[in-house]
């Protein structure tokens, strides 16, 4: 969206001083390598040593602090600049390499020191805490009886306490895991910053000199790839729990009133008495005291055969592409069936998943679950999920599912009926105020958000499958090959947009102090050779909020090229055209498009902006990437769109949220829109660089001057 030449950034430290013991330590610096090389070895050594002046040669003050600045700017110089400073300094280049190397290994120890010392403290306030607990629940008595209280005659606040402080312990394991793995890097800011809902609180005027205070993106496959796979003695309790969770699954898809009542929204939830009467064999055991029960049911027939469908949901890189604003990540942790004659009938999976709303103020719902798939007499095929979390005894969580997953019946012309059932048990204190509703409601994790998705994304596939280029598409796209290719770099582009804007445990977002304006989440991502993503500094800024506003009037405003440049700061005020436009599906709103901006001042070269929206009635999207205009006539010309450099930026609309007057929501909708702004800009070319206080900056009165206009804009035409 942008690149380096729009911020005035300087490069700052690679490394930070640390005063603790510099006197000591530039003592130890200004000894020559001469008195190391010329002490003699343990065979010249006379037996009767005499005293005498040592012939030591130290760097002076003006060579120390000119290595010290080129130390900050270029930790790892090469032969090259070493020869160039040794010259300017008068030394010889060997001694210039060993002072480089012994000033690394000093801050590398001062670096580990430091985050040794933290997690040493935090271990110990934990070991407080946890013999504190210890001590309450010894001395704990029965409030009827005065005896000694059983685990269930605990209070909820005991077992809560109980519980996170278990979780709490978790966390230090896992970071002391991440610190050990990624050495050399910041973990004192990112420990603050894992919890799923941030609560760093940092102005911005702090990052000239905390440069380090903006969290950093991980790679989510990464953290997943920490979670062990099954052991083989666990392997025949995960094949019972599936079987069990199978039978439950199509007892439950086929079942109708009293299991299943209707609620407020017009959605399908469980009767959770009658449920517990009718499988009174719970594998997953009693669900615990801090977590809520969600369930849904929906059907949804789609325009996608049967064998298909199965291929989506057994492969986790289909299936997380296909979901991608519900799936913030997953893995498949190991496989302990593929199956029988040639396909997915009987197959077993262990998987590992984080499931999202694209907002940075909703936590995600990370599960470990296993994944079975079976052809039912009836020729109905059905795949189901269900917690494994009773084989991690030690693991606290927060989210688990019970028998989830859908059955698939085939329906002449190659369609399918799906009916999609979604059980958890949660943990959803930390949502933010303004989500809760829409949480509560159903509309953000459950089944109907499932189905709509499915159903909007079998439209798009078989939009991209076409052969014929339909009428409306014409102009820049000429060859078929050329549609295919833009609606592939497309689906990239959305994707990585909804992968980023979430509260993902891989992200590490900062809040920025709230000037009157709501408030920002920023983040940084560096990317070293990486195909699609320009190489350097990233930074990734994201805000939510609610407007008194129709989602559908939002997301219409914010597609329409012709309004672009009321919201949008890089138009300029210059005319935005359409080159190209790609149907997706039924509605409208459902399309890929190429967009022109003319600017109107002529020394600045024309641009290109992809974007795709898309639009259900869970939720809607409007996502878009400046390109580069030699690469997409390579596109266009049915070239390979994965090297296409791409930022993804845009929105995300869900519907509802509180009421004028806070009130609950009555009908989908009703409430207004709930709005996330999210953008990534390039702020260094340089992989290397640091962050500076511009760049935080700007980004930040950018983020908020678009949020200004869109409201103004919005609530303007909507009166």
């Amino acid at each position: 969206m942008f690149d380096a030449n729009m911020f005035d950034h300087p490069h700052m430290a690679v490394c930070p001083e640390n005063d603790l013991g510099k006197a000591k330590d530039d003592e130890y610096e200004s000894k020559s390598v001469t008195e190391i090389m010329e002490a003699p070895s343990g065979d010249d050594q006379d037996p009767n040593p005499r005293p005498k002046k040592k012939g030591y040669r130290r760097h002076t003050q003006h060579q120390i602090e000119e290595m010290q600045a080129f130390f900050k700017q270029c930790p790892h110089p090469d032969d090259k600049q070493r020869k160039e400073l040794s010259h300017e300094l008068g030394l010889e280049p060997l001694q210039v390499k060993f002072w480089f190397q012994n000033k690394r290994t000093q801050m590398k120890t001062q670096h580990e020191r430091h985050e040794n010392a933290i997690l040493k403290a935090e271990n110990e306030k934990l070991r407080a805490e946890n013999s504190r607990y210890k001590e309450a629940l010894t001395n704990a008595t029965c409030p009827h009886c005065g005896g000694p209280a059983a685990l269930g005659e605990m209070s909820f606040d005991e077992q809560h306490l109980r519980i996170e402080n278990a979780r709490l312990r978790e966390e230090i394991d896992r970071i002391s895991g991440i610190a050990a793995k990624y050495v050399g890097k910041s973990v004192t800011s990112s420990y603050s910053n894992l919890s799923s809902l941030n609560t760093n609180h940092a102005g911005v005027g702090n990052y000239g000199s905390q440069s380090g205070i903006v969290g950093e993106m991980y790679g989510g496959k990464d953290l997943c790839r920490s979670l062990p796979a099954p052991a083989d003695a666990d392997k025949p309790m995960i094949v019972e729990l599936a079987v069990a969770a199978m039978e439950e699954l199509t007892r439950l898809a086929q079942a109708g009133d009293p299991l299943w009542v209707t609620n407020n929204h017009h959605s399908e939830i469980l009767n959770e008495d009658e449920y517990l009467r009718t499988f009174p064999t719970r594998g997953l055991g009693p669900k615990p005291l801090a977590l809520k029960s969600e369930s849904s049911r929906e059907s949804v027939v789609v325009i996608m055969n049967h064998i298909n469908l199965i291929d989506i949901l057994m492969d986790v890189n289909q299936w997380s592409t296909v979901f991608c604003g519900i799936v913030s990540r997953a893995l498949t942790l190991e496989v302990l069936s593929t199956g029988v004659a040639g396909n997915y009938n009987g197959a077993l999976q262990v998987m590992s998943a984080e499931f999202q709303v694209p907002s940075p103020l909703v936590p995600t719902r990370e599960n470990y679950f296993g994944r079975y798939c079976k052809q039912q007499p009836d020729g109905i095929w059905a795949v189901v999920d269900v917690s494994l979390d009773n084989l991690r005894p030690s693991s606290i969580s927060r989210s688990r599912r019970r028998a989830s997953g859908c059955l698939i019946q085939e329906l002449p012309n190659g369609y399918s009926k799906v009916t999609w059932i979604e059980h958890v048990e949660v943990d959803d204190r930390t949502v933010h105020s303004i989500y809760r509703p829409l949480v509560n409601s159903g509309l953000a994790f459950g089944a109907k958000r499932w189905v709509a998705t499915l159903d909007r994304q079998c439209e798009r596939l078989a939009s991209s499958l076409a052969n014929n280029i339909p009428a409306g598409d014409l102009r820049v796209i000429t060859s078929g090959e050329g549609r295919k290719c833009m609606l592939k770099l497309a689906e990239r582009m959305v994707m990585s947009y909804c992968t980023g804007v979430g509260a993902s445990t891989a992200h590490a977002w900062t809040m920025l102090s709230a000037t009157g304006c709501d408030d920002v989440r920023v983040m940084t991502r560096k990317s070293t050779d990486e195909p699609g993503r320009p190489p350097g500094i990233v930074l990734c800024a994201a805000t939510s909020f609610w407007l008194p506003v129709p989602p559908k009037r939002v997301f219409d405003f914010l597609r329409d090229e012709n309004s672009r440049n009321e919201w949008d700061i890089l138009s300029n005020g210059g005319l935005v055209q359409e080159l190209a436009h790609i149907a997706n599906g039924r509605d409208p709103g459902n399309c890929v498009s190429l967009l022109r901006v003319n600017s109107t001042n002529s020394s600045q070269t024309n641009m290109l902006i992809l974007q795709e929206s898309c639009t259900d009635s869970t939720g809607s999207y409007v996502v878009y990437a400046p390109v580069d205009i030699v690469a997409m006539n390579v596109v266009l010309s049915g070239g390979d769109p994965d090297y296409v450099a791409l930022l993804p930026s845009g929105f995300a609309i869900l519907p509802d949220g509180p009421g004028l007057n806070g009130g609950p929501i009555i009908d989908v909708g009703s409430g207004g829109s709930l709005l996330t702004v999210a953008f990534q800009i390039l702020v260094d070319s340089a992989p290397t660089a640091k962050l500076s206080l511009g760049s935080v900056a700007t980004v930040n009165s950018l983020i908020k001057c678009t949020v200004e206009r869109i409201k103004v804009a919005v609530i303007r035409d909507n009166n």
